[in-house]
């Protein structure tokens, strides 16, 4: 069975072949730690931890390389810093400022059911990387040096004789359009419009390090080239994957694209770029002029992370996302029903429905579809079908705890004390036993009122057996 991706330079959904099976390589844009991550950005992270699991699934844990980058230079942290530790030295301010939000997103995103990358480099810990890149785009007449800066010309790079791809080719825009549709710089030393920023000089105070290319002022690198570095430093010249949000193609994942394949003279960065689609807010942008931004921290304190995590999964990576608050509720009777069923099995291996949707571009919606039906196969079979039921939702990030810590995690979350509810209902069925019925439902509505649903039913032997959740 073939794993077919699909790749936003080419446009098809084709087999998936790495360049070395011993070693796939997978690269996605992490955050820039300045606050915290957006639900937005935790979709980014969800669907590419899921084709981490499908890639290690696929060809062996050990096997798989994936690298997810933190953005730990950029003027919205310097921002940042000076704002919340006025007083205290930048640099000083800037690693106080980053440590923090790392840390907040590396616990957010774990919430989320995401396993750890192999590789978390920095980006100021890739600076020696990031200065050998542009002195071969210099060297290579696809650079130049101006008033203390390096631009990259993509004009340079497209009347270039070579194997290396048109820029504008992943974004499918002209030089014409790129100019129209972005936010230029507009600079007296820039040759072209489209000139982009590889090294600037630093300001006072800012963080700086030795430039490249001769010049004789301490600078730090533009946006763009970070990531061709520190994916250069891990994965080589060109590797199998690259990954992010739709939003980040243009500008850069194109200028990424365009300063590799230049600096290596290579055809190709990645062999596949993947990119998932917008999350918008119950049909709207979300934006914090309309009220409806939420952070990962935020949607956290009021859901388990696997509910947020279902949300996100019940629509193809690749279209866009919805976000509503009947979903999430949906998405979490969901979660109450398979951890009842499935928690406590022992896992075997996911069914091969399960495998085929998520061979099929990680095709999410319809591997809902497939734990639908071995949820019914699970509640009415034995072992086996328990066991296939646990093992495909544990391959989709899903089962992180028992079925009594599930249950005990939602009953502490809504307040409700578990040891007075049984001898509530314990009061109710000596009620129901003496034909009280006024008391039994005057329990029932105090239950109710509790946020407590009751379900009476009977065991194997006829006897009456009493079962509640939160409601």
């Amino acid at each position: 069975m073939d794993l077919r991706l699909y790749d936003t330079l080419t446009k098809e959904k084709r087999p998936f072949v790495p360049l070395d099976a011993g070693n796939v390589r997978m690269y996605a844009c992490g955050p820039t730690v300045y606050d915290f991550a957006h639900i937005g950005n935790g979709r980014a992270a969800i669907v590419f931890d899921v084709l981490f699991r499908v890639l290690r699934h696929r060809y062996g844990a050990d096997q798989v390389t994936y690298v997810r980058n933190i953005t730990d230079v950029d003027d919205k942290i310097n921002v940042r810093a000076a704002r919340d530790y006025p007083g205290v030295p930048l640099n000083e301010a800037i690693r106080k400022v980053t440590e923090e939000t790392y840390q907040q997103y590396q616990d957010d995103v774990t919430a989320l059911g995401c396993l750890a990358p192999t590789v978390q480099p920095r980006a100021t810990e890739h600076i020696p990387e990031m200065r050998a890149i542009i002195e071969k785009l210099v060297a290579g007449g696809f650079a130049y040096v101006a008033e203390d800066h390096v631009l990259f010309s993509p004009q340079a790079m497209n009347e270039a004789n070579s194997v290396m791809p048109r820029y504008g080719a992943l974004s499918k825009r002209s030089l014409d359009e790129m100019i129209a549709g972005a936010r230029v710089d507009v600079a007296p030393y820039k040759r072209d419009n489209t000139d982009f920023v590889l090294w600037k000089p630093s300001k006072p105070g800012e963080p700086s390090w030795p430039s490249p290319s001769g010049i004789e002022v301490e600078g730090r690198p533009g946006w763009h080239i970070e990531c061709s570095a520190m994916a250069w430093k891990h994965l080589g010249e060109k590797f199998d994957i690259h990954g992010g949000g739709i939003d980040l193609v243009f500008p850069h994942h194109e200028n990424e694209l365009a300063q590799t394949c230049c600096a290596f003279h290579s055809d190709r960065m990645a062999n596949v770029w993947m990119h998932n689609g917008f999350l918008q807010i119950e049909s709207e942008k979300m934006s914090k002029s309309l009220g409806n931004f939420f952070t990962i921290r935020e949607l956290l304190a009021d859901w388990p992370g696997e509910v947020l995590r279902l949300s996100m999964l019940k629509t193809h990576y690749r279209s866009p996302l919805d976000w509503t608050a009947k979903g999430v509720e949906e998405s979490a009777k969901t979660l109450d029903d398979w951890y009842a069923i499935a928690a406590d099995a022992v896992a075997t291996e996911p069914s091969s429905a399960m495998i085929e949707a998520l061979y099929d571009d990680l095709n999410t919606a319809l591997a809902m579809a497939v734990l639908h039906g071995l949820r019914n196969a699970a509640a009415s079979g034995g072992a086996r079908e328990r066991g296939e039921f646990a093992a495909s939702l544990r391959l989709l990030g899903f089962l992180s705890m028992s079925a009594a810590e599930w249950k005990g995690r939602k009953q502490q979350a809504s307040g409700i004390d578990a040891q007075h509810v049984d001898r509530l209902i314990a009061d109710r069925a000596a009620a129901r036993a003496r034909k009280d019925f006024k008391e039994s439902d005057r329990i029932r509505d105090e239950l109710a009122a509790m946020g407590v649903a009751i379900k009476d039913s009977k065991d194997k032997d006829g006897k009456p057996v009493t079962t509640w959740e939160i409601a």
